[in-house]
C-alpha cells in the first residue's frame, strides 16, 4: 500500500520511518511512504503557504491553492485516484476497527494541517476522509498522520517478531473487543512484589483464565462501554458474566 503525506516539514518522517520494529514495513515497501511539501507547490519568491485568516483573528490560515496544487502531483505519481485524509478535531475517532480497515487498504493521501487550520474550500473540494486522535490540539496533524501509519505497518505480515502479537492488542476482535491484561517478566521478585501465581502454574487452561478475568476487570473499570458491546455482540460466556459478577 502507499501512503502519499502532505507536510510543511517532511523531516519529521526520517526518523520516524528509520526506528523500531515498524521500520520493516517500510524499508521492505510493504508500507511505502511519499512525502510532499506544499510549500514546493507555492508560486512566489517566498513560495508563501498561509495567509491571515477572513474576518480577523489569531494565527495563520494555509492557503488552498499550494495544497490543492500538491495534492494534484501526489495523485498524478499515484496513477489513480485515492482517498484523501485530514486530521482534524471534527473527524471520526481513530479505532482499531478503522486501522484495520487501513491496514487492508491500498493507502490514502494524509494531510497535515498546521497554523490555525485549512482554507475551507480545500477541506470541501478535495479531502474525503476526516480522522481525530482524540478530544485535544496538536500543533500539527505530523504526529497524528505518524499515529496511523505506526498502526497500520504493524498489522502487516512479517513486521512484527511474532506474528501473533498484535491479536493480543486490547480492542482486537481476538479479544472479543476488550482492553488487554496485564504482563510481568524476570525477575520473579521485584521491589518486594511478586507474579501472580496463575502465571508461574504452568496450567494452561488457569493462565487463560486469569488473563480473561484481568482483561473483563480491568475493561469493566476502565471502558465499561467495551464491556456493553462485547455483551450486546453475544462474546460473553458464563464464566465471563461470573467474573464481573464477582468484581462487582
Amino acid at each position: 500500500m502507499r501512503f502519499d503525506v502532505l507536510t510543511l516539514f517532511p523531516e519529521l518522517f526520517a526518523p520516524f520511518m528509520a526506528s523500531g520494529v515498524t521500520r520493516r514495513a517500510y524499508e521492505s515497501k510493504q508500507v511505502e511512504v511519499v512525502l510532499w511539501n506544499p510549500r514546493d507547490f507555492a508560486l512566489g519568491n517566498y513560495k508563501r503557504v498561509d495567509d491571515r485568516p477572513f474576518g480577523g483573528g489569531p494565527g495563520m490560515v494555509m492557503m488552498a491553492e499550494p495544497l490543492s496544487t500538491c495534492l494534484d502531483a501526489a495523485l498524478a505519481a499515484r496513477g489513480a485516484q485515492a482517498a484523501v485524509v485530514l486530521f482534524s478535531p471534527i473527524g471520526e475517532a481513530l479505532r482499531h476497527e478503522s486501522v484495520e480497515r487501513w491496514s487492508a487498504s491500498e493507502g490514502a493521501v494524509l494531510v497535515c494541517g498546521r497554523y490555525e487550520g485549512i482554507d475551507q474550500r480545500f477541506i470541501d473540494t478535495r479531502v474525503t476522509h476526516q480522522i481525530s486522535l482524540g478530544d485535544f490540539v496538536l500543533s500539527g496533524g505530523e504526529i497524528a498522520a505518524m499515529a496511523l501509519l505506526d498502526a497500520v505497518a504493524r498489522l502487516q505480515p512479517g513486521v512484527l517478531g511474532d506474528e501473533a502479537s498484535h491479536v493480543q492488542d486490547s480492542f482486537n476482535p481476538a479479544l472479543d473487543g476488550l482492553l488487554d491484561c496485564p504482563h510481568y517478566t524476570r525477575p520473579e521478585q521485584w521491589n518486594g512484589q511478586g507474579v501472580p501465581a496463575a502465571l508461574l502454574s504452568g496450567h494452561h487452561a488457569q493462565i487463560e483464565r486469569w488473563r480473561r478475568d484481568q482483561r473483563l476487570a480491568i475493561t469493566a473499570a476502565r471502558r465499561p462501554e467495551l464491556i456493553d458491546a462485547a455483551r450486546a455482540a453475544g462474546r460473553l460466556g458464563k464464566a465471563d458474566e461470573a467474573a464481573l459478577k464477582k468484581k462487582l
